[in-house]
């Protein structure tokens, strides 16, 4: 009886379930931008409800909701290098002063050519991205702006309904447990389902924190690049750069080089001694046949 109790609450879970999923690609209309005093609509955009915008007399009822849009904003700054460290430590100062959290940043000194580099990751909410963009703007020269925006609507309904559906569920279990006719083996199982039910449920709670921490505020990457001034590229800098090459050219030559010789020195030990036995042959043939033309003729 038991168990066709529990089968019977997770028929109505996932029911509950399928009726959801279902309702996720609603019909939306949008009825303007999320934040008043912003030029661009960022993480909920509020929907208006239209019923029976499918038409055909029975019509399909829209459901009210709202969508969740994951927004990501990447900007890169050209600063003075000896001023590039400041400026970042600017803007994440100024983060401090809206509502805006830093996720992580990143410096480079210059090091030989390798020119100084920095960014910062941050989330903004919505109201402020503008005045962070425009304060970034005063550090420097914004050479890109590009912007990315994801529909998490689906993700988030989703997750919503799951959450919904496993706490009418651990709820049940709760009552069932709470009964004084339940046995040890029936106290068991209720318990042990219990326990997987609230897992679940924790799962989805943390990947629904994850997702309005991606639609209610807006991803900001900020990218720091040296300014090349004119005065940095010196008419002498072609020499130099011949100068290093030929550098190059002869290290790798005598390399080569050096490994024709090691290659070499093998054959060596062969060689040598086999030609000097060679030549000493030879020498020896060549007195003996000048040793045979001198004799005199026999008589």
């Amino acid at each position: 009886m038991l168990r066709k109790t529990i089968a019977l609450i997770c028929l109505g879970v996932l029911i509950g379930g399928g009726c959801a999923k279902k309702a996720a690609p609603v019909v939306y209309v949008s009825s303007g931008p999320a934040d008043k005093g912003s030029t661009r609509s960022y993480a909920r955009a509020e929907m208006a409800v239209s019923p029976n915008v499918m038409g055909g007399g029975g019509g399909v009822s829209v459901l009210a909701g709202s969508r969740y849009l994951a927004v990501r904003q990447k900007v890169a700054v050209v600063a003075p290098g000896a001023e590039l460290a400041k400026s970042l430590e600017a803007v994440i100062a100024f983060c401090g002063t809206i509502q805006c959290e830093v996720v992580s940043s990143n410096i480079t000194s210059q090091t030989g050519e390798l020119a100084p580099s920095g960014s910062v990751s941050l989330r903004v909410r919505p109201g402020d991205v503008d005045k962070l963009i425009a304060y970034v703007g005063k550090q420097g020269k914004v050479a890109q702006h590009a912007t990315e925006t994801e529909d998490k609507t689906a993700a988030v309904v989703d997750t919503d309904a799951r959450i919904k559906n496993l706490a009418e569920f651990r709820d049940n279990l709760r009552k069932m447990l709470a009964r004084p006719a339940v046995n040890v083996k029936d106290l068991v199982e209720i318990q042990e389902k219990l326990e997987d039910v609230q897992a679940q449920l924790d799962g989805e709670t943390a990947r629904r924190k994850v997702l309005a921490n991606e639609t209610e505020k807006v991803a900001v990457e900020i990218e720091f690049r040296a300014e090349r001034t004119t005065a940095s590229v010196s008419v002498f800098k072609p020499i130099g750069d011949a100068v290093r090459d030929s550098a190059s050219v002869l290290s790798e030559s005598l390399a080569s080089l050096i490994t024709a010789v090691v290659a070499v020195i093998p054959w060596l030990i062969v060689i040598v001694p086999g030609g000097w036995f060679l030549v000493k042959a030879w020498r020896r043939m060549r007195r003996k046949r000048a040793g045979a033309g001198t004799e005199p003729p026999a008589t």
